[in-house]
């Protein structure tokens, strides 16, 4: 009997996965990651004014208990606390010093999840390594294709995409093949603990919470002007780490008699000035760009194209596919000509490349240009 070492989370996803490879005939072992520590950060998770409450990630714990002896198998608990900090969080905290706006998810998801998870399920006798995204795998002549999830408005290859050959090798992602109105489903059926658990959301293990006051733990805000594009001074930001392109909510300069009784959005960052840039319309042309420069790609296939290619890009999650053209600039950057012009390719966030339900990979944004103008981002 095949052994899989299954990432139980103490959501429904994970917890289907698990009874599905179970009801397959696999020997299934639950693993438990613990990535933050909240007591060595000095981050409070739990609600201060009720000190008994049971905080979110101890909670997710007990949940995967929960399911693990309903399920009628082991859990294991391990601690990835350094690996977290090492390679997610202090990138994380990096890119905002930088105005950039990382993705912790995609770097969680290579660093931790598809490999410190790994080299301990592996030590458990894992055979195989099973999630609970939103995602398939096929393998055709020893070559292993990442695909998107069956269930588009859930599919999370977006955030897979920096996956090796070596990672998809032995990962099963049983949830896959199904829609997420079918998981519920299977879970309120088999009377799985989690099967009504709200879906968490958040930074990857750290959680919901005050996003600026948490980055105040760790990163120096510097107050400045916000100005329009002719340097007309009509507000103040709380510091420029706090604020995305295309951002509208959260601005506080509405009601200024010398402009149009319009949205405001933020269309670039002069960071040598500190001066948050807006404009407004939902559509102002200095939020488009139409070429797009990627640094640190991960090509998923074992053969990395050559010339031009053209296929489907996404430069944020829950964004629709673009057509762009691609090609290699040197063996870690490809720049990317976009068929239509995008709105707020954001540097710091991922672009990741699809020829159809395909993910060839992605990499990070590093700069956008309207033509041959590079955008204030």
């Amino acid at each position: 009997m095949k052994k899989v070492v299954v990432g139980l989370s103490g959501g429904v996803d994970s917890a289907v996965s698990a009874y599905l490879l179970k009801k397959q005939g696999y020997e299934v072992i639950g693993l438990f990651m613990r990535n933050w520590d909240s007591a060595a950060n000095n981050d409070v998770l739990g609600n201060p004014n009720n000190p008994n409450e049971v905080c979110p990630q101890e909670q997710d714990y007990l949940d995967a208990l929960a399911v693990a002896k309903h399920l009628g198998i082991e859990l294991h608990r391990h601690d990835f606390i350094e690996e977290y900090w090492d390679h997610v969080f202090s990138y994380f905290i990096e890119e905002y010093k930088k105005n950039r706006t990382p993705n912790p998810d995609i770097l969680c998801n290579k660093y931790v999840k598809f490999a410190g998870f790994q080299d301990v399920a592996k030590e458990l006798g894992a055979d195989y390594y099973a999630y609970g995204h939103y995602a398939r795998r096929k393998t055709e002549n020893n070559e292993h294709f990442l695909l998107r999830g069956l269930d588009h408005n859930k599919d999370q290859s977006y955030f897979l995409s920096s996956l090796s050959q070596k990672q998809l090798a032995k990962s099963l992602f049983p949830v896959g093949e199904l829609t997420k109105k079918k998981v519920r489903e299977i879970a309120k059926e088999n009377n799985i603990p989690t099967a009504s658990k709200k879906d968490s959301t958040g930074i990857c293990f750290i959680g919901e919470r005050d996003f600026k006051e948490f980055l105040k733990n760790y990163i120096f805000t510097k107050p400045g002007n916000i100005e329009t594009i002719d340097k007309d001074v009509i507000g103040s930001h709380e510091g420029l780490m706090y604020y995305t392109i295309g951002q509208r909510k959260g601005l506080e300069i509405g009601g200024n008699k010398n402009y149009p009784n319009a949205p405001w959005f933020v269309i670039g960052k002069d960071i040598e000035r500190n001066v948050l840039i807006v404009g407004q319309g939902e559509n102002n042309p200095m939020l488009y760009a139409n070429r797009v420069i990627v640094e640190d790609v991960n090509w998923i296939s074992k053969t990395k194209f050559s010339g031009e290619l053209e296929c489907h890009a996404k430069f944020r999650y829950r964004q629709k596919d673009n057509v762009v053209i691609i090609k290699w600039i040197n063996k870690n950057e490809i720049e990317v000509i976009a068929k239509h012009p995008v709105k707020a390719v954001t540097p710091g966030q991922a672009a990741v490349f699809y020829d159809g339900e395909i993910c060839l990979g992605g990499g990070v944004i590093k700069a956008s240009y309207q033509n041959n103008k590079k955008l204030m981002y």
